[in-house]
């Protein structure tokens, strides 16, 4: 379960941003929530949902996660010494582009609450950090520092319980000793690389063969025609091809016989609610953290509160399933269907940095229409129009 992620100079991120799962006191919707399991710790949000105008940084901070996962991914295996790491800092200004990108993420798997991240440029890892909270103390399990091409090392063998020299020796400047480690067969720290590269699921627009494989299993693939025909897209069954490819099964006018529409024949809408189906499936039954970006294009409203309904259900939601989306549909930021402390906003200040912020800054009422307090300006993250004039001589 994600608890917070925070950025720090990445792409329009200047300045740190957080974003927060953990609850505020509220007794609204209390369906939404559900409990950490970690003692002192409030309940966490199933979802989040993150509304702001174009250009405003909300793919970029989807961005940041996704370069979290890969880098945590494959920093230890894909690169060389030397190489460059492929990061963008905010560029907008001389001290940013020359200081380090710094990502954190807290989270809890297996029963245990952890703290871990990283900084680094474009040449190396700056500094990288894992704490862990059994029982709520705090225990320092490694920490590393490279300064003037230096690295300082924290290694609590007690905790990491394995070769840690060997480790250390074989982490490359510009790679993570959490990758490294695990390359290297540590099994204590196992569980939070595949935290980090498994149970976060970041929706591409390309996961459509992640669907269509699932459609091999029949359990599976009856699934998924469920999601599909509450949709009313007209689909009646789904055909696999032998070369990976599929057809949607549609019945004629006069309801004599079966018509196949190759997918190239379906709407954008469509091929969009089909490749979501298998991730969303996926995830309530593995406990994984959705996160789509601009979750509303090409998806009806109802379709809308329809997914974020599923997450919010507890008979279908029942081992800890979270989904992050960004969204320009403001029919959602309602407080029948979601709480004040799931519902983020996101604008660029003057200096065109993105700023990130709750709705809970507000103090919301309520029964407050939160989309026409949204809409009349009252919480920002809204586009900045001017009038548009074709007269050259104005």
């Amino acid at each position: 379960m994600l608890i917070e992620f925070k950025v720090t100079n990445f792409r329009s991120i200047r300045e740190t941003q957080k974003l927060s799962l953990a609850a505020t006191s509220s007794t609204e919707l209390e369906k939404n929530l559900f409990s950490s399991g970690i003692d002192g710790l409030p309940p966490l949000a199933k979802s989040a949902v993150i509304y702001g105008p174009n250009a405003a940084g909300k793919s970029n901070l989807v961005q940041a996660i996704d370069f979290l996962q890969n880098f945590v991914k494959n920093s230890a295996k894909e690169s060389q010494g030397g190489e460059p790491i492929d990061v963008i800092p905010f560029l907008l200004d001389e001290k940013s582009k020359n200081s380090p990108t710094e990502f954190e993420v807290m989270f809890i798997t297996k029963g245990m609450l952890y703290e871990y991240g990283f900084a680094l440029t474009k040449k190396c890892v700056t500094h990288e950090w894992l704490f862990a909270y059994p029982e709520g103390k705090a225990q320092k399990w490694f920490e590393r520092f490279y300064e003037s091409e230096n690295q300082t090392w924290f290694l609590n063998k007690e905790y990491l319980k394995g070769q840690c020299q060997l480790w250390q020796d074989s982490t490359r400047a510009n790679a993570l000793f959490l990758s490294t480690a695990v390359m290297l067969n540590s099994v204590s720290l196992k569980p939070i690389l595949e935290w980090m590269t498994q149970t976060l699921v970041i929706f591409q627009e390309r996961r459509l063969p992640h669907t269509i494989q699932q459609c091999e299993e029949i359990t599976k693939k009856q699934k998924i025609m469920a999601f599909l025909q509450t949709a009313d897209l007209g689909i009646a069954d789904i055909r696999l091809d032998k070369n990976t490819s599929i057809s949607f099964v549609h019945i004629s006018s006069d309801k004599q016989k079966e018509v196949l529409f190759p997918e190239n024949y379906e709407s954008a809408g469509t091929l969009k609610l089909f490749a979501l189906a298998g991730p969303l499936l996926e995830i309530l039954e593995q406990g994984q953290i959705l996160i789509v970006d601009e979750m509303d294009s090409s998806i009806h409203p109802m379709m809308m509160r329809f997914i974020i309904g599923i997450i919010h259900n507890p008979e279908l939601n029942k081992h800890g399933t979270q989904m992050i989306f960004t969204t320009h549909d403001s029919s959602t930021l309602d407080n029948t269907l979601l709480r004040p402390d799931q519902v983020w906003f996101i604008e660029k200040d003057n200096a065109q940095a993105t700023q990130l912020y709750p709705l809970t800054d507000f103090i919301p009422r309520q029964n407050e229409s939160l989309q026409k307090g949204y809409l009349d300006g009252r919480y920002g993250a809204l586009p900045c129009l001017s009038e548009l004039n074709f007269d050259e001589n104005s």
